[in-house]
């Protein structure tokens, strides 16, 4: 069942985009209450002091809000890695691929018969 929903996300036409917009939307909401809840509680306690993202930067009668700034790249960084490491469970790598010496067609590397001119491939020796 998860193999044809990651198929059916993966090979569909505009109609597919439109639904995975609205699981990417749902998804953003998970991994931003993961982030909030879970791994920024642990990086406000090993931070000094509670209030370093209200921290400023005053450069004459200008001040610039280099804590929120970090807060927020802070937290980019870190909704970024947890995206990629859920979006690698739905993602599956492509196997090796190696191009045919007859009709230049791309496939798989372990093919002993090309399945777009039927050549038959010398194996290739290890």
């Amino acid at each position: 069942m998860l193999k044809e929903f990651r198929e059916f996300l993966l090979k569909q036409n505009v109609v597919a985009l439109a639904i995975a917009v609205v699981v990417a939307t749902a998804l953003n909401t998970l991994v931003k209450a993961v982030v909030d809840d879970f791994i920024m509680p642990l990086i406000l306690f090993v931070a000094p002091g509670g209030d370093w993202q209200k921290a400023t930067w005053n450069v004459g009668p200008i001040k610039f809000g280099v804590g929120d700034f970090l807060a927020a790249a802070i937290n980019f960084l870190i909704i970024g890695f947890v995206a990629w490491r859920i979006s690698k469970i739905f993602i599956k790598p492509e196997k090796p691929k190696k191009d045919c010496p007859f009709c230049r067609m791309s496939m798989d590397a372990t093919a002993t018969r090309c399945p777009h001119c039927t050549s038959q491939l010398v194996p290739a020796r290890p």
